[in-house]
Order: structure tokens, then sequence, then C-alpha cells
């Protein structure tokens, strides 16, 4: 039963999974969660501010896990065990914003938290009707007589996530304007003591690839160095008659993998399958983290590349396929983030697969004058009998290599 907006209710002091939720649809704006941990009041420090662009607290008591789309709704999930949450945290602000619109465009926005460990529901709010605002506090964990309570809250911003994270004490990254250069200083002595670096706010930008805007500039985003994590996640469901490949109830396990070409001409392919995991600190500079079948963010299918050898690099296809447990990517649905070190996150949904395809074509990176372009591919791929999920990759993009048979 939904909360009304005000009222509150006892949670356990335990792990628990908090999904903001909305209705997909045509000119229906994105929503992002987010989560705030105060102390009277206020976040300690920038790090205390969990969302897409910083999904991790240091404490590992809050972590932002990413979305999920199934039945006609997208959910954002947030991680929170309150075992975990250090003493001086009295109140964990669990928040929503809009990209790309207002939330009087959202339809059926609600928050609903559950026991991570048995996923019995434990509390679920569904915000009355929004019109102007680009961001909300749909809800809040607090402390209570040595214990826990969410309250729902419904709260409207109309100045989005900046306003809603200023207000609760975050430093946020505004654009930067061109000043004239300040007059000439003499030196100081060598004795004279040096102020600390200044302190970098958080940088609440992130990049969402489409149709209609399907690439973008790693450069422009600040992506020019350190570690790239590309992430896979998606809907994991449960084998049904014809859906899977063998019988039972096994999950779906999707590989992520590359093909790359260096810039000396050296081809070849990132993958679980063959154990060809590659390397970041040598050719070819990318390494896939492990194989994971559960889809989440927090592990999940991951790529990691080297943006410190953007020079090595002409061009990486990232792509992934389906091992085991599905013969194609119909009704599944997935989501794909590259998240630069050093720059805003990318993100894309993949479109609905109409079409018989095991292997899926997702980013495609090329190095154009020095800079790192990144094409939102999305593409299906039907191998001809006989051909292997990865030939057929490589034909479609003209990679030009042999293959042998592999295993895991």
């Amino acid at each position: 039963m939904s909360m009304s907006k005000g009222a509150n209710t006892a949670v356990p002091t335990t792990a628990l999974r908090v999904e903001v939720g909305r209705g997909s649809g045509p000119g229906v704006p994105d929503a992002d969660a987010s989560a705030l941990l105060l102390a009277d009041g206020k976040v300690r420090s920038d790090g205390d501010f969990v969302f897409y662009n910083q999904p991790a607290h240091s404490s590992g008591a809050v972590r932002h896990e990413g979305k999920r789309t199934a039945g006609g709704r997208v959910t954002d999930t947030l991680w929170v065990d309150l075992a975990r949450v250090e003493g001086a945290v009295e109140r964990i602000v669990l928040a929503a914003s809009a990209d790309g619109g207002t939330f009087g465009q959202v339809p059926d926005l609600s928050i609903e938290v559950t026991d991570a460990a048995s996923g019995q529901v434990v509390a679920r709010f569904d915000s009355p009707g929004a019109t102007v605002e680009t961001a909300f506090v749909l809800g809040e964990f607090y402390r209570r007589q040595g214990g826990w309570k969410f309250r729902a809250v419904g709260q409207g911003y109309s100045s989005g996530l900046e306003g809603l994270a200023t207000d609760f004490g975050i430093s946020v990254d505004e654009p930067q304007h061109t000043a004239p250069a300040p007059a000439a200083t003499p030196p100081r002595p060598a004795t004279a003591p040096t102020a600390p670096p200044p302190v970098q706010p958080v940088r609440l930008s992130k990049v969402t690839l489409t149709k209609a805007s399907p690439s973008v500039s790693l450069a422009k985003q600040g992506g020019t160095s350190g570690a790239m994590r590309v992430n896979l996640n998606w809907q994991t469901r449960k084998q049904s008659t014809g859906f899977g490949r063998r019988g039972g109830g096994g999950d779906i396990d999707l590989d992520l993998c590359a093909l790359y070409e260096l810039a000396d001409g050296r081809k070849g392919v990132v993958q679980a399958l063959g154990n060809a995991f590659g390397s970041l600190h040598r050719p070819p500079y990318i390494h896939l983290d492990g194989d994971d079948r559960t889809g989440a963010v927090a592990a999940g299918e991951n790529l990691t590349v080297n943006l410190d050898h953007t020079r090595d690099f002409r061009r990486i296809l990232v792509f992934v396929t389906i091992y085991e447990g599905a013969r194609s990517f119909a009704d599944l649905h997935a989501t794909v983030t590259l998240q630069p070190q050093h720059g805003a996150p990318i993100e894309f949904s993949l479109d609905e697969c109409t079409v018989d395809s095991p292997v899926c074509a997702l980013a495609l990176i090329t190095n154009t004058g020095g800079d790192l372009l990144v094409q939102r591919e999305a593409r299906y791929l039907v191998p001809e009998r006989g051909v292997s999920p990865q030939r057929t990759m490589d034909r479609a993009y003209g990679w030009g290599m042999n293959w042998t048979p592999g295993r895991k």
C-alpha cells in the first residue's frame, strides 16, 4: 500500500534497495535518482552526494546502481545499507531530477524501498501530480530512537538538480567564463606558505546519446586522460518456454566485448571467450574486468579503456553477444554507460530488438585528430548459418580478422 505525503514508517537497519520509478513513452523526460547524506541538515562535504556522476559513498553505505526498463516503466536504483551509515549522518535524502523536461511530463512517479535480501517491500510512496518541478525530494531515511524510519516527502524544486544540491550544501561546478588576465605580481619569497589546492566542485553534467544526437567528443566532455569504464547492465529475466536455448530456468549470460585497431595496425578482440581479457597498461590498453551473469551495475559487465593511450587507438568497437540463456535480445532491456575518469558520463539505452539477433554493436569509438569520438550504434545483427557472432560483427564493420573457435 502506498504511503501518503508526510507519513512515516519504521524500516529495518539493513541493506535496502530504493527504486525511483516512472512511466516511459514518447516525450517523457528521463529521471535520475540521487541521495544526500546529511549531518545537521547539510552535507559534510561534496562526497556526501551520491548520483550518476559520483556513484558510491566512501563509507560503502550508499551507491547508485543505475536504470532498468521493463513493463513500460523505468526504474533508477540506489542501494543503501543502513547498518554501515556513519554515526554522524542523521538523514539520507532520496531525490530525483528530471533531464530534458519537468516532472509535470513524467507519469506515475514513485519511490519504493525493499529489503535487499528478501525482496519484501517495506515502504512505497507514489508522488502526487507535479507541474513545473525539475527536481523532487521523494523521501528520506532518518534516525529515530536507535533505529531508522522512512518518510514520504514529495517536495519539489523548479531549480533542478543544481538547486537541490546547493540547498543541502553541495558546491556545484558552473560553466567557466573567460576573465581578463590579472596584473602581474612580484613572486613570493621562497619561504612563503603555499595555499592549499582549491576544492573541486561536483560536476552535474551528463550526456545521453539518442538516434537524433548519436555522437559526442570525449575531449569536449573532459575525458582526455585516466581510465574510462564502459558498463553494460540489463534487465535480468529467467527463461521461459521458447526463449531460452536450454531447458530450466537459468539466467541470461551476456558477454561484453571490444574489437580494437591500434594506430600501428594491430587488431584484436577483448572478450571472455578464450580468456582474451586484454590489458590496461600494455597493448591493447583495454581490459575486460570479468564475466558477470546478473546485469547489475555494481558488478555487471565492464570494460576499461586507458585514455592515457588515446594516441595509440585507431578505433574500438564495443559490442555484446549472448553466450547462453536466450536466442536473441528481444524483450531484453539494456543500458550502456561510458564513464571517463575526468569527464561527464555518457549513456544510452538499446532500442527494442525486433529480429532474432544474438549480437549487438553498442558503440564505435574512433580517433579523430587526436580526439576520441563516441558513436552510439545500438545495431542488432543476425549471423548467417554457421557464422559466429564475432565474425558477423567483424564483417559488418570491416575489421578483417581471422577467427577460430573458442570457449570460456
